[in-house]
């Protein structure tokens, strides 16, 4: 049976048409796209295991510079995925650059069919390998949304080093920042990841079922208790354990997590047999614990045990540079759902949206972008698109949207791009979605 989904990218149009022929007799799904500019969009709705990137897109920029840009952007918000570049003789030094950026292979033009082939299939084998899974694209690994500011960057270093082992986490931020997907994460890279994940949400588990929903019980150990129930500990036993909004345990409930953790047995309730449980253990929370330990609601021997390694998210408004994206990803993922011709936004929005608070965070933002989406009429989504209700700033004041002038936001825009893009025009216009000789005129206005 056919496995594997490739995404190829290719301004070509004899080369997409010989690959349309050629990759789908051997892959499971194939998609292929003329410009890279809606590339990141299909990235999240397509899902794909492999992706055949072209170096070159525009006939002004021939360096190849095109391709290492989106090999990058590609490996920071997907870094599960495989990336081949497609090359001709001439961009091969370019193209071992690439691998050192984290590509797969790479292919010259004219290929082989039989080399092209072996290539993609190894890409997708090793994506599988790594993975730990059957292929599927829509892991734990790839759900995550590292972006490129610097607070993520020192976050995924540590995570690097600490998921392959057994040490205990504790995962702190805000509401909406994603825990869980960090947790989810954690796993889906460690040497258990072929084993279960259980997540306990402490907050919806009730003081008086604490003992029975974490260490289980037997028959007739309570009126209700008609046949014997294990626990979330042995469920979990072999894989990971993640407990959720740890901060909401009772002192008494904490003393006998306490107690477990140390000894690595559980007790059924109204049973006396200690039975052995392997765990890697995943907390986290929203609260500050050590004030919580202070303030004397928290145990100390307790919070030393789960703080192995304290990774902290930050909040969105700590990475400001990774608002835009994550909204674009937002955007396709419920322009493909709710089938919207939306792909994107204008500058004046994307300014707009990098100006808010978001206090909560990610999940907020998911859902502002929904909402967006399904009441939208056009393509590219702008100020209006964004209420009052919807999107409150920083501090909770009212959104205000005549502060600044479109023509502010417009020029802030640009310079914006332009710095992000180092000055290369093709991408600043890919990136503003406007073409290089209105690029051009708006430079000229502004005086850039």
């Amino acid at each position: 049976m056919k496995k594997g989904k490739i995404l190829v990218v290719d301004d070509n149009a004899g080369i997409r048409g010989a690959l349309k022929i050629l990759l789908p007799s051997h892959f499971e799904k194939v998609e292929l796209l003329a410009s890279p500019s809606q590339l990141m969009s299909r990235m999240n709705g397509f899902r794909p295991e492999v992706v055949l990137l072209d170096m070159n897109f525009s006939a002004e920029v021939n360096t190849g510079n095109e391709g290492l840009f989106w090999l990058g952007e590609i490996r920071k918000a997907y870094p599960a995925v495989k990336v081949v570049l497609f090359t001709a003789y001439a961009d091969v030094a370019l193209a071992v650059e690439g691998m050192k950026r984290g590509a797969y292979d790479f292919l010259v033009k004219p290929w082989e069919n039989e080399k092209l082939l072996e290539v993609l299939t190894g890409a997708y084998k090793a994506y599988v390998s790594e993975s730990g899974g059957n292929g599927s694209s829509s892991t734990s690994r790839e759900q995550i949304f590292w972006g490129s500011s610097s607070a993520m960057a020192s976050l995924k270093k540590v995570v690097d080093k600490v998921a392959a082992t057994d040490a205990t986490i504790l995962i702190t931020g805000e509401n909406g920042t994603g825990k869980d997907v960090l947790a989810n994460y954690v796993h889906s890279v460690s040497l258990r990841r072929d084993s279960p994940m259980v997540a306990v949400d402490l907050g919806a588990v009730t003081q008086t079922l604490f003992e029975s929903e974490m260490f289980g019980h037997v028959k007739g150990a309570f009126t209700d208790a008609v046949k014997d129930h294990p626990g979330k500990f042995e469920a979990a036993s072999g894989g990971t354990l993640f407990l959720d909004e740890i901060a909401n345990i009772p002192l008494s409930g904490q003393a006998k997590l306490l107690r477990v953790l140390q000894n690595r047995t559980v007790t059924r309730v109204g049973d006396t047999k200690n039975i052995p449980v392997d765990i890697r253990l995943i907390c986290a929370t929203n609260k500050n614990l050590g004030q919580m330990v202070s303030d004397g609601t928290f145990r100390e021997d307790l919070y030393y045990r789960i703080n192995t390694f304290n990774l902290h998210i930050p909040a969105l408004r700590e990475r400001v540079e990774d608002i835009v994206p994550l909204a674009l990803r937002f955007i396709a993922e419920f322009a493909q759902k709710y089938h919207r011709q939306v792909t994107g936004l204008t500058p004046e929005a994307q300014l707009l949206l990098t100006r808010m608070g978001w206090s909560g965070n990610i999940r907020q933002l998911r859902n502002v972008m929904e909402k967006a989406v399904i009441l939208s009429d056009s393509q590219l989504l702008d100020v209006s698109s964004f209420s009052e209700e919807s999107v409150p700033q920083t501090g909770g004041k009212a959104s205000n949207l005549d502060v600044f002038t479109l023509e502010e936001a417009e020029r802030q825009a640009i310079e914006a791009a332009m710095k992000k893009y180092g000055d290369n025009l093709s991408l600043v216009a890919k990136a503003l979605d406007i073409s290089r000789p209105t690029l051009y005129n708006k430079l000229k206005k502004y005086g850039l």
